[in-house]
């Protein structure tokens, strides 16, 4: 049984981490740019290769879960996450800038979501399905609350001086993963009795893996170019900039009921029903973004079930390896399929802005509707595949 406390601090903590790393560039990126007089692409090119490195340390990140547990593992993350704002706050060369985000992508690694998830099914094996859904519900507000907070203390100490009280941010961090057991070397007793009902041959382990590797490097592609690029996109079909900018928000409210959704309601509906409905949305939703052209309502629901769909997914995407894979190897092995969408999703800010300059953004909805349909295609073939697969509790 993993703590109430313990669960409550990884989410506050995952609120926080994602605010002062990942959406960092969103809060401070215009201010750095102006002041350092470097073009957009140079500002956004460092969360893509902290992204990068996401995607390198990924498998080795996980193996160490697997091993130690995600109390250390998740403490250097917040030191490191310290570290590399203080680097960004005393950055005046790109190669300097660089060399934070550098840190800083190991530091995402080391504390954002996979590794929280990896840590509680390192404590908890099956067990962990909703405090995974419940850290996510914090974590989820990362950007409503530290876009304005950021905003905030720009004005008032400029953006170094707030990327000096982001660094402070991070340290209160690690008294929050210091609430995680420490373990030794060997799986918990708890993690390590979670069995498969039906062991899974070489074959099948694979073939979820590549369906599963599959769902989660589309949605973050999918997820990078929509947070780039969704109020540009709204814009594109015609609507006015203002209402672009509001309508898009309501992808973070889609996003927060998903998920307080599936944690009130959806203990009782399996992870692969789950992701199934959750791929099915996104695809929709592109159409009827497509289909509305300039239509408010149209956007509306777009940007709403958008949000809704990808809520859902960052869930599934926790909970559907406790259901496929042992989860006394869950890190690494989780941490390995994940790394292909570190990568892609690095890449994908700039492939949207190239298409939508060249295409416009009809491109983009056409594009990100057969990703989204790609995605579909798996999760139907992995619930037929493995939906009768059941983990003892």
């Amino acid at each position: 049984m993993i703590p109430r406390r313990t669960v409550f601090c990884l989410g506050l903590a995952q609120l926080i981490s994602w605010g002062v790393s990942y959406y960092l560039v969103g809060a401070f990126g215009e201010r750095i740019a102006a002041e350092l007089g470097w073009s957009q692409a140079i500002i956004h090119g460092g969360l893509s290769a902290g992204l990068l490195v996401m995607g390198l340390t990924s498998g080795a990140v996980g193996r160490l879960i697997d091993r130690h547990g995600g109390r250390t593992v998740m403490c250097l993350g917040s030191l490191l996450t310290a570290a590399g704002c203080l680097g960004l706050a005393f950055a005046h060369t790109i190669a300097a800038y660089y060399a934070a985000w550098l840190c800083l992508g190991l530091a995402m690694r080391l504390s954002l979501y996979d590794a929280a998830f990896a840590a509680l099914a390192r404590i908890g094996g099956s067990a962990a399905r909703r405090p995974i859904a419940q850290i996510t519900l914090l974590g989820g507000l990362a950007s409503t609350v530290f876009w304005p907070l950021g905003h905030a203390l720009a004005e008032q100490f400029g953006w170094r001086g707030a990327l000096l009280v982001y660094a402070g941010f991070a340290l209160l961090t690690l008294p929050l993963h210091l609430t995680l057991p420490a373990v030794s070397a060997r799986p918990l007793p708890d993690a390590a009795s979670a069995k498969p009902a039906v062991t899974l041959s070489t074959a099948d382990t694979r073939f979820a893996g590549l369906l599963y590797a599959l769902i989660v490097t589309f949605a973050g592609v999918l997820n990078a170019g929509m947070s780039a690029h969704m109020i540009g996109i709204l814009a594109g079909l015609g609507l006015p900039a203002a209402a672009a900018v509001w309508i898009g928000a309501t992808r973070g409210i889609g996003q927060s009921l998903a998920r307080l959704g599936e944690v009130l309601f959806g203990a009782k509906t399996s992870p692969f029903d789950l992701n199934l409905v959750a791929c099915l949305v996104l695809p929709l939703c592109f159409v009827v973004g497509l289909a509305g052209g300039a239509s408010a309502i149209a956007a509306l629901a777009f940007a709403f079930f958008y949000g809704a769909g990808n809520g859902v997914l960052t869930i599934t995407r926790g909970t559907l390896p406790l259901m496929l894979f042992d989860p006394k190897s869950y890190g690494a092995y989780v941490g390995r399929l994940l790394a292909p969408g570190f990568f892609l999703s690095a890449a994908a800010p700039l492939g949207y802005a190239l298409l939508i300059e060249r295409y416009g953004a009809s491109a983009a909805l056409i594009l990100s509707g057969t990703l989204a349909l790609a995605m579909l295609v798996s999760a139907i073939l992995l619930r037929r595949r493995f939906r009768n697969l059941q983990r003892a509790d």
